[in-house]
Formats: C-alpha cells, sequence, structure tokens
C-alpha cells in the first residue's frame, strides 16, 4: 500500500485549469452571409479571457479502474485508518483489565522533622528530633476476587469484537461510496460525450442551415435558429465538463485525498446480472450484516455488566507485604510486615440494589435495541431490491427509447438534408435523442448504485450472478468472532 501511495505522489504535478467566458456572439447577422457574421461552426467556440490556477492542487491524468479505487481507499480513506486506532485503543483496555491479575509495587522515601509536646516537659523545650525514611518497599498480589476481574475482561473483548464489527461497518460504507462516486464519475463522463455528440450535430445543422441560406433555398431564420441552438449545446457543454470535474473531486475525497486529481476511466457503465432473491439476500444480511453482530454484541455486554454490578458485594482476598528501612538516624532501624488480607467492600445495599436494577434494565435496552436494529435491516434489504428491480426493469426500456430517439433524429435530419424538414422539427428530434441518451445513461447509473446499495446493506459483494464475500472487508476483519 506504501508503494501504491508512492507511486501516486510521484506522478501529481502542478497544472491550470482554464475558466471559460461567455459566447462570443453578434447581434446583427445582417442581410448578406459574411465571415464575421457567420463563422464556421468551429469557430463559434468560448473564450479564455483568463486561467485560473487552483492553489495547492495538483492535477494528474492517471488511468484507474474500480478495483484500484477500492484498494486505495481502504488504504488511505481516514474513517477506516480512525476506525482500526478504536480497534487497536481496545486491545490496550483489555490489557489493562488484566492488570488486576499481576502484582502492584510501591516505593516511598522522605525526611519528616518532628516538634514533638510531652506533658512532664510542659514548662520545658519542646522535643526536637528527625525521623528518617531511607526506603520503603511495599508490594500487594490479588489472590481471588470472586471472578470480578474476569467479567471486566470479558466486557473489554466484548467492547473489542464491538469495535473490530464497527470496522467491518466503516469499510463497507466507504466500498459503498467509493463504488456510488466512480459510478457518478461514468455518468458523468457519457454526459460529456452526448454533450461533445449534440455539440457536433449542431455543428453540423449550423453549417447545413448556411450552406441552404447562401443558395438562397432556406430562410435566414434557419441560420438563427442553428446558431442560437449551437450556442445553447456548447453551454451544455461546458456544465457537462464541469460535472465531470465536480465527479473526480467527489471521487478523491471518497478514497480519502485532499486533492483535485483527474483520473482516465476506460470503462464504461454496464450492466451486471444480479439474479440473488429476496429471501437469499436476507439470509446474508443475518449472517454478514455487521450491524446484526454487533447488536448481538452490545446485549452480551449489557448481560455481563448485569453480573459484574451483583459482585459489588463479594470481597477481595489479596496478600502484602512491606519491608522499611529507617529511623531518627537515616539507618537506624529496619522492619517488615507480610500478612494475607480479605477486604470486604463498603456495602450500601440500597445504593448497589438500585445498581444491578439499572443494569438489568439497559440490559433489557439492548436487547429492544437489538430487535429494532433487525428490523430496520430487513426493510433495507427489502427497500434495496425492490428499488434495484426497478431499475433492472428501466434499462431496456430506456434503450429501446435511445434507439427510437436516434431512428427519428436521422429521419429528422435526412429530411432537413434534402430541404423539405424545418429546424423546429430537427431541433426536437435532436433534443428528444440528446434526452433519450442522458435517461438511458442515468437508468444504467441508477442500476450500479442500487446494486452497490443492496451489496451494503447485506453486507457481502455481489459478482456474476453469486454472492461472495468482499475480500478486502475479510482481510481488515480477520479474527473477528462470529
Amino acid at each position: 500500500m506504501k508503494k501504491l501511495i508512492a507511486t501516486f505522489l510521484i506522478v501529481q504535478f502542478l497544472a491550470q485549469v482554464p475558466s471559460y467566458a461567455a459566447f462570443w456572439h453578434k447581434d446583427d447577422l445582417g442581410n448578406k452571409i459574411k465571415q464575421e457574421e457567420y463563422p464556421d461552426s468551429k469557430d463559434v467556440e468560448p473564450k479564455a479571457d483568463e486561467v485560473a490556477v487552483i492553489k495547492g492542487g495538483v492535477e494528474n491524468s492517471i488511468d484507474i479502474s474500480l478495483e484500484e479505487c477500492l484498494k486505495f481507499a481502504l488504504g488511505n480513506n481516514p474513517r477506516i485508518q480512525a476506525a482500526m486506532q478504536d480497534v487497536f485503543a481496545s486491545d490496550y483496555r483489555i490489557r489493562q483489565a488484566w492488570a488486576s491479575y499481576f502484582p502492584q509495587f510501591g516505593w516511598q522515601t522522605g525526611y519528616t522533622r518532628i516538634r514533638q509536646l510531652q506533658l512532664s516537659d510542659v514548662f520545658r523545650q519542646n522535643l526536637v528530633f528527625n525521623y528518617f525514611v531511607l526506603g520503603q518497599i511495599s508490594a500487594s498480589q490479588m489472590l481471588y476476587d470472586f471472578g470480578v476481574t474476569q467479567n471486566q475482561v470479558t466486557i473489554r473483548k466484548l467492547d473489542n469484537q464491538g469495535y473490530k464489527i464497527t470496522l467491518t461497518g466503516t469499510v463497507n460504507d466507504v466500498i459503498c461510496e467509493v463504488k456510488k462516486s466512480y459510478y457518478s464519475l461514468q455518468y458523468a463522463i457519457e454526459a460529456k460525450k452526448v454533450a461533445e455528440d449534440m455539440v457536433a450535430k449542431y455543428s453540423a445543422f449550423y453549417d447545413q442551415a448556411k450552406a441552404f441560406y447562401t443558395v438562397g433555398t432556406k430562410p435566414k431564420v434557419d441560420v438563427t435558429i442553428a446558431e442560437v441552438n449551437l450556442s445553447n449545446a456548447k453551454l451544455t457543454l461546458i456544465q457537462a465538463e464541469n460535472a465531470v470535474d465536480i465527479a473526480m473531486a467527489k471521487l478523491n475525497n471518497a478514497m480519502g485525498l485532499p486533492y483535485f486529481n483527474k483520473y482516465k476511466i476506460n470503462e464504461c457503465l454496464r450492466y451486471e446480472p444480479c439474479d440473488v432473491t429476496l429471501e437469499s439476500a436476507i439470509k446474508i444480511a443475518q449472517e454478514s450484516r455487521p450491524e446484526f453482530q454487533l447488536a448481538e454484541v452490545k446485549v452480551e455486554e449489557a448481560r455481563q455488566n448485569v453480573k459484574l454490578v451483583k459482585k459489588s458485594y463479594f470481597p477481595q482476598l489479596s496478600v502484602e507485604g512491606q519491608f522499611q528501612v529507617g529511623g531518627r538516624t537515616p539507618a537506624s532501624n529496619y522492619g517488615y510486615n507480610f500478612g494475607g488480607y480479605l477486604n470486604f467492600p463498603t456495602i450500601n445495599g440500597m445504593l448497589i440494589k438500585n445498581e444491578i436494577k439499572e443494569a438489568k434494565a439497559l440490559h433489557s435496552k439492548e436487547q429492544a435495541n437489538a430487535i429494532n436494529t433487525k428490523n430496520n435491516i430487513y426493510y433495507e434489504v427489502q427497500e434495496s431490491y425492490f428499488s434495484l428491480k426497478e431499475k433492472k426493469n428501466k434499462i431496456p426500456v430506456a434503450f429501446l427509447g435511445m434507439k427510437q430517439a436516434k431512428e427519428n433524429y436521422e429521419l429528422s435530419y435526412g429530411r432537413y438534408k434534402v430541404g423539405v424538414g424545418n429546424p423546429v422539427e430537427l431541433k426536437e428530434a435532436q433534443v428528444q435523442y440528446q434526452n433519450a441518451q442522458l435517461t438511458y445513461y442515468q437508468t444504467m447509473y441508477e442500476y450500479n448504485t442500487a446494486r452497490a446499495t443492496l451489496e451494503k446493506v447485506i453486507g457481502k459483494n455481489i459478482a456474476n450472478g453469486e454472492v461472495e464475500l468482499n475480500k478486502n472487508t475479510k482481510a481488515k476483519t480477520k479474527g473477528k468472532k462470529k
């Protein structure tokens, strides 16, 4: 992963990003054809009056696939990194809980100046002497605490398991976010291609109308309409180009990159079959959805806490010892003590009784939360499944609509080329074809995002019509208790 990060950093270089001004236009077309009034379509372009530089930004042209985006996100997204640190911190808390089984040592040294008043010396000067504690070593070892420490360790282990499950959920969220961002970029690129195609078609219409007007077969209004249509198409293209930049920025953010990278994507939006049934999707979610497992862990953690609170009545058996050197002179005396103790806690029956009731109430709460979580997951799976089914059924309809709109445009343009069509008819056909293309690509985008959502809510990826565990997620959660 470090090599991958290094590769991304090495290929980065400073670049400039153009910002475009308004279209060139002419107010008065005149009565005769002039180059200034009716330029070639390629000359009717937006003019760049300034070049803007994104400070601190970098612009790369990197070939990247969805799989590479996912790998990069898993190693760089700060949400995943933060969740991993929670797991590490929880590991250390388990070790802290075990510390009660280990001996405790203390060391003390000091000096005391004492003024002592004796009754026989009331009318005399008070006695003053110094007392030295050259060194005092103390040690204690807990022998038995009726399972209190073991309960604390169990709770910490359950807490650690919960953080691991949360990490899995975070990975699933990031994977879904990256997929949706990638599909959004694919759609933006397709929309840009449609806009470019429309500019080319309107340019051809513009040139055709100008040629007809030159020979006197079509009125000047056809040229005017064509020029307006071409200008609008180029405005749409500018918007489409901006949408691509925004989609790239969104993908960068999903992968955990704060700066501006541009990518080359050779993959197009495509249909991948998803034949999973609703029953199998629900069953998979029950086995793989992190929230299912997390809810069960919280219930067990609350149950262990009830047991821990009940043990507030129990004593603790330990051994303690001290060795001391000191006296009125630095080393005038020494001594030691050693013994075993049964330490009973200070018991407040009313307090402990209500703490137990509180712990039981919290246990019941987590049981109710677990049921609610499972019901919500069932709903999410159903909603995602039916949404995916809807998007799947819309794809052939959208494709047929695009095909029909293309045929209608070709017929309309053919009619105009032979002089029997009109610009309004052609414009309507062009708009319909453009919208049909965008609708088709929008439908493909919605299908792929719905597929990514279903994969997220069941907790597994779907590949080639079969459900498979995400390998990256499995690697991140290795060692997780089922």
